[in-house]
């Protein structure tokens, strides 16, 4: 993941710790504040975790693919927005070189799994609207977590080959208090198609082709509404129904995360042209984690079987017998 892409060679004599001039008590404050973005993102995506893993009536493959972005989301706020947010308040990286190694490959393979979900996303309610009788016969939950399975390793094997072809293993700068990782001239090129051109062009393409498709659908909707119909009818509007609203609801969990990346896309392709900041760097990437805190808000609104799911895990319910059998859809 190209978040570290500062390639000018002499900004290592511009880096060191600056001393707090900020107040103890905002300084506390920070770290309370800081406490309650990482414990929510890690509780709220692990109840999204268990929801989907416990309740056999979630086993879709949609909720497969929500359950593989709730995994890296959870992973996100549990190893890289402690030591990101940590940076940020002490203004200074104090863990080390490296935990700095550590810190990046975690950081770079997670941020770049999150665009990968949300891309695959699209491309589910895509061929959930475009052919929905095609997309029940032949797309499964095994199906489905092959696929998984297989751009994890592909994210994987990607990250390898970014730090082993990018001139050595290893090559970051550690700078007086700071931690970046440098990518050279080709490698940040493909960095950039990869992690984020091609995704996002995905992403928007096919969610625009989600919204024609499901406009038409409520426009036959209300044809059908206009006349008598038989019960094979009413079940075909029933399911449009239900697709245009999982569509809506994935619109705004892809529209929110598009929200978040990319103030950072932007300044991933600006980076060499406008001289930003060190704190604007922070801000940008603390706003790309903090989408791993605002997509179990959005569950918690738009979906009820989430509410519904919460209450039986606070309640301790999910360990009475057959717990897994209880309907959460309704």
């Amino acid at each position: 993941m190209n978040l570290t892409e500062f390639n000018q060679s002499d900004r290592c004599e511009h880096f060191s710790c600056p001393e707090r001039s900020v107040s103890p008590a905002v300084y506390i404050l920070l770290y309370v504040c800081s406490a309650a973005v990482v414990l929510l993102t890690v509780c709220g995506n692990l109840l999204v975790i268990i929801s989907v893993l416990h309740f056999k009536q979630l086993h879709t493959p949609t909720n497969m693919l929500v359950l593989s972005l709730a995994v890296s989301d959870f992973l996100v706020g549990a190893f890289v927005m402690p030591s990101m947010l940590i940076w940020t308040i002490e203004s200074c990286w104090i863990f080390g070189r490296d935990f700095c190694t550590v810190f990046w490959l975690i950081a770079g393979f997670l941020t770049i799994l999150s665009v990968y979900n949300i891309a695959l996303i699209a491309v589910d309610r895509y061929l959930a609207l475009s052919n929905p009788f095609l997309y029940m016969n032949r797309v499964s939950v095994r199906i489905t977590r092959v696929v998984i399975v297989f751009y994890w390793c592909m994210v994987v094997v990607y990250n390898v080959a970014l730090m082993y072809f990018n001139g050595s293993f290893m090559k970051f700068r550690l700078c007086p208090g700071e931690c970046y990782f440098f990518l050279n001239e080709v490698w940040s090129v493909i960095d950039l198609v990869f992690s984020f051109i091609f995704p996002l062009s995905l992403i928007i393409i096919l969610y625009t082709l989600v919204f024609v498709i499901a406009k038409k659908h409520a426009t036959a909707i209300r044809e059908l509404n206009n006349h008598t119909r038989p019960k094979t009818q009413k079940i075909t509007s029933h399911s449009m129904k239900s697709e245009r609203k999982a569509a809506k609801v994935l619109g705004i969990l892809v529209s929110v995360f598009l929200m978040c990346l990319l103030p950072y896309f932007i300044y991933s392709l600006l980076g060499d042209v406008i001289d930003l900041q060190t704190e604007t760097f922070q801000g940008f990437s603390i706003l790309v984690y903090l989408n791993s805190t605002i997509n179990p808000v959005i569950y918690a609104l738009f979906y009820p079987w989430f509410r519904r799911c919460f209450k039986l895990i606070v309640t301790l319910k999910i360990f009475r017998t057959d717990s897994a059998l209880i309907n959460v859809l309704s």
